[in-house]
């Protein structure tokens, strides 16, 4: 059987698969993400996340049949096979056939986990995992932000530019703002139609403060080889009767402040964000930043247990201290973090405005159009050409159409969310 042929026939399972949990859903009251098709989801995440649907027991026995055609290859075929796949679909959406193989079974899952290498060592975007993984160093991942000012919704994709029609364009992330009485927010999903922070898909939030000039950057997940510093501000969950859908917790990893303009003029804006779980040290070289390999859980598999009451919903017990204060506060590396700063842009004299060398990226002059770079102190040691690296650009090139270059130490959620700050008013900066 030829390579092209066993992909075809996986597909086929997985559509079969996927048709049978969309009918399960429909039995008890779920409903699908219909608006946006595949380009406004994920193809399947993990198994896991599949197995969190309960179906009846004929259907779970249907399904482990099919999968157990698969599931005794020979490790050196199953090895040979899912190696292939991936270093012939290199881009989407035909990189979604890795995803299909990660779909199989746990055998195929576990082999695939081991072929497919992090964003920082191939470069390319597998799996949502990929997205809270450092971006490669010798080369920027190239995406593109559109806004919906209609829905306030702003979506980023993979890719240059948008396509003609949008059918190849990947949806890598979707964000919402959130409007309040005092402030407003941002929350950042996987799909662009669920917002809600006790879903599966939840991946972040944004918060400013009143003016506008600080914005706290809070990830679903703990970094990796953090430490969460207590913070003595009163919180809202202290509950100990928690509904298992809310979310883990938000834990506060970096945070961009714009300085203040008293003068209110309409010079280019100044920002800083200090990345408290990036170490400074790690843009040197041999230097790492944190890099998560597992997969962004529901809180469904993080909960070891859950006690239920006849006719009630299910309920956890958490301690005072588990979900209260220690949320809230920053996370701390043990080491000097990393920060970042706009570079200063030059006057051009002939076209009478601030001009910044985006390298072709950026086409439309605009206030939000920003480069960072790394600000450190000198007694680090870091060489002044990784200082000079732009580590993230942002810019305009169209109407309500942006585009969103990064690298190395950041990760798509980080830059996706500094991105998003430029996109609240601040009355206190202009």
């Amino acid at each position: 059987m030829s390579l092209k042929s066993i992909v075809r026939e996986l597909r086929e399972m997985r559509d079969g698969i996927g048709s049978m949990s969309r009918r399960v859903g429909g039995s008890d009251g779920r409903t699908s993400h219909g608006r946006g098709g595949s380009r406004h989801s994920w193809p399947g995440l993990w198994p896991e996340q599949q197995q969190q649907q309960r179906s009846p027991p004929p259907r779970q026995a249907q399904e482990q049949q099919q999968q157990g055609r698969w599931a005794n290859l020979p490790p050196e075929l199953l090895l040979d096979v899912i190696q292939r796949v991936e270093a012939s679909e290199e881009t989407w959406p035909a990189r979604r056939q890795v995803v299909a193989c990660a779909a199989v079974c746990r055998s195929w899952r576990e082999v695939t986990k081991e072929v497919v290498k992090t964003l920082e060592e191939c470069g390319r975007i597998t799996f949502p995992i990929s997205l809270k993984q450092p971006g490669p160093r010798e080369h920027p991942v190239q995406c593109f932000v559109r806004r919906d000012r209609a829905t306030s919704t702003y979506l980023l994709y993979l890719g240059l530019s948008p396509s003609l029609h949008g059918e190849n364009d990947k949806l890598l992330l979707a964000a919402r703002k959130i409007r309040r009485a005092t402030r407003t927010s941002f929350v950042i999903s996987l799909v662009s139609d669920d917002f809600s922070q006790s879903s599966s898909t939840y991946v972040g939030k944004l918060k400013p403060n009143f003016l506008g000039t600080k914005f706290t950057i809070f990830d679903s997940q703990p970094p990796c080889d953090a430490v969460v510093l207590p913070n003595n501000r009163p919180s809202k969950r202290h509950s100990k009767q928690v509904s298992p859908r809310l979310p883990l917790g938000n834990y506060n990893v970096a945070t961009v402040s714009y300085e203040l303009t008293v003068l209110r003029n309409r010079g280019p804006r100044r920002m800083q964000c200090t990345m408290h779980s990036i170490p400074a040290l790690c843009i040197q070289e041999g230097g790492k930043a944190p890099t998560p390999t597992g997969i962004i859980h529901s809180l469904d598999e993080q909960v070891p247990t859950i006690s239920t009451s006849k006719g009630k919903e299910p309920a956890i017990e958490f301690s005072s201290t588990s979900l209260s204060a220690d949320l809230s506060g920053p996370v701390c590396t043990n080491e000097v973090p990393l920060v970042l700063k706009n570079k200063a842009p030059r006057w051009h004299e002939q076209l009478q405005c601030w001009c910044l060398n985006f390298r072709g990226r950026v086409t439309v002059a605009s206030v939000k159009n920003f480069q960072l770079v790394a600000s450190v102190d000198p007694s680090l040691g870091i060489p002044a050409a990784e200082q000079e690296k732009v580590i993230l650009q942002f810019g305009k090139i169209g109407k309500d159409i942006f585009t969103m270059d990064y690298r190395y130490p950041l990760s798509a959620f980080q830059a996706f969310a500094i991105c998003l700050t430029s996109f609240d008013t601040k009355p206190a900066c202009e």
